[in-house]
């Protein structure tokens, strides 16, 4: 006992105060992490406003210049829709390098539906959708069920939907003419409308609404939640009750069926429906805005709203370069630096969370 009672008098005797830890000279970085960890759209959003009025000051009011700036979203529609389909994928802790092909394929299955054969537009845009989402199911069962890496598995579809294409269509190119009298309604997303001297298309207008309803459906929907679950922690995912087959399953046809869509977008920003744009990266494109649009490749982590900030920071690069007439070759170097600065600052955040 007197054993007892002079551990207890040592203790009456010692320190009773809470660690502490001084983060003096680090809390405003702290901060700053913090931010970023909970609002992930907010890096892409800093660089494409910074990226703006570089540009702005270096050409002068001809950047600011309404048509010039909604000739860059014109220019983004496409790579922004289908960086919308990577950014499901990518959540999700995958990739999907098909994305680009079965956009092509189902634009020539569209066009050959409606132009070749002769059946109802309505109903072509419906079979070209469906087989954007037969070829996303496929990625997603392999995945799901077979438990084979996204990677692989999307990069052997990536070649069986582009040989396809090219068996299917003979590569033959579908005119601009032919579906104008055939099958205008091929062309709607093409079309445009001013706001003073702004010119806007619907195809535009298809990218902007299709980002807020992804953004809405995976911040305020159960679907949306066990998205970001998955991609976080498959493992505990499953445990917690969520049937991640499933959510892996929806995501893939998802993003298959919105290639899909994005291909009647690019009938009507391309006009003429070209197998050989399979070769075209738009794929590449795609992931480029979602990684520079602050998505974790990861998994798990990051606001679709940055996707579109991320096309949009490529846009306007493109745009400035172009005015200010320098190389091509510039536009592919701050590419890259801006991607390999998205996954150091994704790091950088992600340490904050731990």
């Amino acid at each position: 006992m007197s054993q007892v009672q002079e551990f207890e008098k040592a203790l009456a005797n010692s320190e009773t105060s809470v660690a502490a830890f001084d983060e003096h000279g680090t809390s405003l970085v702290k901060r700053i992490q913090h931010f970023l960890h909970s609002t992930p759209a907010a890096v892409p959003l800093i660089v494409l406003v910074l990226s703006i009025a570089v540009f702005g000051v270096t050409i002068g009011g001809r950047f600011f210049s309404s048509y010039t700036l909604t000739l860059i979203l014109q220019q983004i529609a496409i790579v922004g829709i289908l960086g919308a389909a990577q950014t499901l994928v990518i959540l999700t802790a995958g990739i999907d390098l098909s994305i680009g092909v079965i956009m092509v394929i189902s634009a020539v299955i569209m066009g050959n539906c409606a132009v070749t054969y002769g059946l109802p537009t309505l109903l072509a845009v419906v079979i070209g959708l469906a087989a954007g989402a037969a070829c996303g199911l496929l990625n997603g069962l392999l995945v799901a069920y077979m438990k084979l890496p996204p990677f692989i598995v999307t990069l052997g579809t990536w070649n069986i939907v582009m040989a396809t294409n090219f068996i299917y269509s003979a590569n033959e190119t579908i005119r601009d003419a032919d579906v104008d009298v055939q099958a205008p309604l091929l062309h709607l997303f093409g079309l445009n409308f001013r706001i003073g001297t702004a010119v806007l298309t619907f195809g535009v207008i298809a990218m902007v609404v299709l980002v807020l309803i992804l953004w809405y459906v995976l911040n305020h929907t159960a679907w949306g939640r066990h998205v970001y679950a998955v991609g976080d922690d498959p493992e505990a995912a499953k445990l917690s009750g969520i049937q991640t087959k499933k959510v892996l399953i929806s995501v893939y046809t998802l993003a298959g069926l919105i290639a899909a869509f994005a291909a009647w977008v690019s009938i009507g920003r391309n006009g003429s429906i070209s197998p050989s744009a399979a070769v075209t990266d738009y794929n590449l494109q795609a992931i480029t805005a979602t990684v520079i649009g602050g998505i974790s490749l990861f998994g798990g982590r990051g606001s679709i709203l940055g996707t579109l900030f991320g096309a949009m920071i490529v846009g306007v690069v493109s745009m400035g370069l172009n005015m200010l007439g320098a190389d091509p070759q510039w536009k592919v170097l701050l590419t890259g630096v801006l991607i390999i600065g998205a996954v150091a600052i994704d790091q950088w955040i992600r340490k904050v969370s731990v």
